[in-house]
């Protein structure tokens, strides 16, 4: 008697969970990967920031969150193929530097200047995103510059044709 509610009553909050979180292939991208780590060095280091004596720093490692976390919500849901108006990538690459060099520095004068627990988590936590951050824009960085080199288009084989045809008196 019993099981004939439980599977109905299941079903709605499965697809309603199942259309917040990232899906399966994204979260095992390297991409997905990358933007679950920064969201969660980022919370970790706003929560020991909140709870330290440097808590002035707290907006970075908040900004950088919400950051990431709205772009892991829109890799994952494919909301930036909808827009194409937004140069995404050099979005993603921008965020990434300057995520990378605050971190270093809040994390630098965080480890420095302050002496209470906290603040050394924060800073430690504060290096390690700021790794993770330096490699994502690393890995962003060659991604664009092979798109560039190809001349911005997305497959080779047109721009090959085009040479092979072409009629140019420079042979």
């Amino acid at each position: 008697m019993g099981d004939i509610e439980a599977p109905s009553s299941t079903r709605p909050r499965q697809t309603v969970l199942s259309s917040v979180l990232p899906s399966k292939e994204f979260v095992s991208s390297r991409k997905g990967m990358l933007l679950i780590a920064e969201v969660a060095l980022s919370f970790v280091s706003f929560v020991c920031f909140a709870a330290s004596a440097a808590a002035a720093f707290v907006t970075v490692p908040l900004i950088e969150f919400l950051a990431a976390l709205f772009l892991m919500f829109a890799y994952s849901t494919k909301f930036n193929e909808r827009f194409k108006g937004f140069l995404w990538p050099l979005m993603d690459f921008m965020r990434c530097v300057t995520a990378s060099i605050i971190f270093f520095i809040i994390s630098i004068m965080a480890v420095s200047k302050y002496v209470d627990g906290a603040s050394q988590a924060a800073g430690v936590f504060g290096f390690i995103a700021t790794v993770v951050f330096a490699f994502d824009f690393y890995l962003i960085f060659n991604e664009l510059a092979s798109f560039l080199k190809q001349g911005g288009e997305s497959n080779d084989e047109p721009s090959r044709q085009q040479d092979d045809f072409s009629d140019s008196d420079s042979d």
